[in-house]
């Protein structure tokens, strides 16, 4: 948690709080790192970089992946006093949308940042609609202006033609994040855009101890030497330290011992009032007791509780196994500490004859996963393997059940296919893709590869080169291929379920199933895949004394095969001359030999992990 310094009277002050929206790489934690440097939260330095960022998969990455709180002190030129400028800084890419809603929720208004070289892109779509649905106001902000390539005017025109939004009433900010021009009015216009919250205005200190205390949970964390931690919204009356409070969902009871606000880090104040964002540290033992999207409020009184906010539905999942069995207690122990801080992902046990134990995870998309992955590697210091990605199917049975499978082991094979099941589907998504023109061909051609089907084009985005394009795709398809250069952007929501041609595909090594290879996928892709598997696991897999036969099989049907050679000794080469029979009778011997190996125990094939983290190497490629 950092250093905790001297209180100073924050809560006599009006506040504001926002939120800085982006697509990835458009500078928004670049103007984060200005906006604390010009209201002297942190003190002006070059090595100034991602102070928000806090995570080495952060850093590395140049992508925010959990929001962060941070209050400011702005003096206006125009008032005699300081606001409290509380800031909620949140990531930009699709697979964190459930916290880019979560933090949205507590602003009451929004830096929508484009950059002024690229224009609108998919994502920026994607977080404008969140923030309309949060009813926030919107301050177009339109960064690096002061490159060559920028293009201020062609950026105005996106602005309206579509997001919609009228560049009149919501004047752009023309800033560069990256020398500071122009972020002093960004504060200006944060003050004066965004209303002040209702019924602070001009109150006394006692005044500002109302009866009907509610505060939003919209975020926790455990610290070894605090305890849990939660981070709240105050909406309305004020708390402060020694009150007793209570969760309206769970009705436990909890006395406050600290609270305060970041700025950057952890400072304790007297109070928390409407208006503010800031900590709690209270009695509460367990971090799964701060249920994000509660409701405190003070003992004895009887409130209408926040709406809070709607789980998060995994969309991908994958099991993950320690590379050596014997760590599984440090790497659940680790999984757990990390699921704590973010409340989206759901886990389960799971046990693999091949792998052993461990769990399987559910993730808002593929770089979530990796995200993950990376921070169990990073800051644990875990090896782990994790398996093959994939998506919930809907099985519906003959009988009327339907359940939806996340798991290829509990996917029905195809003699329960014919016997048993009655419909297959899979889950789609609705695609926005945003492209220069002369990408139009290659996308077009990428979303067919996947079975997309095209819904919209419009070739006439601000009558320039920019291309929307709208497509239905399944969500199994979604993937990292690019064939943009790096100048196309992808943004995806949630669509329905729709019936597929689905089959699980096995792998035999020796005759003997790998579990952990089982997939589910499309027939149409069904022996492309199954030829690749089978040579990755022909190179991975060591040779032994014996010949290995390596399949990829959907039922009975054999797809793909490959054969490993067997290592062969010549027993014949101390033999000179004789009847050929002398040598055939020694070359039988040691085919003889390999038989009794091979149907003992200990001829059965071992697959080493280094040749499963080979094979199922999921990390994103970036």
């Amino acid at each position: 948690m950092g250093l905790w310094r001297t209180p100073i009277p924050y809560d006599l002050l009006e506040t504001r709080t926002f939120s800085i929206i982006a697509h990835i790489d458009h500078g928004k934690s670049t103007l984060a790192d200005r906006l604390l440097e010009l209201t002297h939260t942190i003190p002006s330095d070059a090595s100034n970089k991602q102070v928000l960022d806090k995570l080495k998969v952060e850093r590395e990455r140049g992508i925010t992946v959990k929001s962060q709180a941070v209050s400011m002190l702005y003096q206006p030129p125009t008032r005699s006093q300081p606001l409290l400028l509380n800031l909620i800084d949140t990531p930009g890419h699709v697979d964190f949308a459930y916290e880019v809603r979560r933090s949205l929720s507590v602003c009451q208004s929004a830096l929508l940042v484009v950059d002024a070289t690229q224009g609108i892109q998919a994502q920026t779509i994607s977080v404008y609609k969140i923030a309309q649905q949060c009813g926030l106001t919107v301050i177009p902000v339109l960064n690096k202006v002061d490159l060559p390539a920028s293009d201020p005017e062609l950026c105005m025109l996106q602005l309206e033609e579509i997001l919609g939004l009228d560049t009149t009433t919501h004047v752009p900010l023309q800033v560069s994040a990256k020398t500071g021009q122009g972020v002093d009015a960004v504060l200006q216009a944060l003050v004066e855009r965004t209303p002040a919250v209702p019924g602070v205005d001009g109150m006394s200190l006692a005044q500002r101890e109302p009866s009907g205390l509610r505060a939003l949970v919209f975020d926790s964390w455990y610290d070894k030497y605090r305890g849990v931690i939660a981070l709240v919204s105050i909406h309305d009356g004020a708390v402060k330290k020694g009150d007793i409070i209570v969760a309206y969902h769970s009705g436990k009871r909890y006395e406050v011992l600290d609270l305060g606000v970041n700025n950057p880090e952890p400072v304790s104040t007297p109070i928390l009032r409407k208006g503010q964002v800031g900590w709690l540290i209270t009695t509460m033992k367990e971090t799964a007791e701060a249920s994000i999207g509660d409701t405190f409020h003070r003992a004895g009184e009887t409130i209408e509780p926040l709406d809070g906010f709607r789980p998060a539905q995994p969309t991908v999942f994958a099991g993950i196994f320690p590379t050596d069995k014997a760590d599984f207690l440090k790497l659940e122990d680790a999984i757990q500490r990390l699921c704590i801080n973010d409340r989206s992902i759901t886990l389960q046990k799971e046990s693999m004859t091949a792998l052993g134990q461990g769990y399987r995870l559910g993730f808002l998309g593929t770089l979530h996963l990796d995200v993950f992955r990376q921070r169990l590697e990073d800051e644990y210091d875990h090896e782990i393997l994790v398996t093959t990605p994939t998506v919930p199917f809907r099985v519906t049975y003959k009988d009327g059940r339907q359940v939806l499978c996340s798991n290829p082991v509990d996917f029905p094979d195809e003699g329960q296919r014919k016997t048993q099941v009655e419909r297959l589907e899979e889950p789609t998504v609705l695609g926005s893709l945003v492209c220069p023109e002369e990408y139009t061909g290659a996308m077009m051609e990428l979303c067919a590869e996947h079975r997309g089907e095209q819904l919209d084009i419009d070739f006439t985005t601000s009558g320039q080169s920019q291309v929307h394009m709208q497509y239905r795709l399944p969500l199994a398809e979604i993937v990292t291929d690019s064939r943009s250069s790096g100048f196309a952007s992808f943004d995806y929501e949630d669509s329905d379920y729709v019936a597929s041609d689905l089959v699980k595909m096995s792998f035999l090594v020796a005759g003997t199933p790998v579990d952990a290879l089982e997939l589910v996928l499309h027939r149409s892709k069904a022996s492309l895949v199954g030829r690749s598997f089978v040579k990755r696991l022909k190179e991975a897999i060591p040779r032994q004394q014996f010949e290995i036969k390596i399949q990829a099989c959907i039922g009975s049907k054999v797809l793909a095969s490959e054969t490993l050679s067997a290592y062969r000794k010549d027993v014949t080469a101390g033999l000179y001359g004789g009847h050929y029979e002398r040598k055939l009778k020694h070359l039988n011997k040691q085919k003889e030999g390999k038989k009794r190996l091979k149907a003992m125990s200990l001829g059965k094939v071992q697959v080493p992990h280094k040749a499963f983290m080979d094979i199922l190497d999921t990390r994103v490629k970036s």
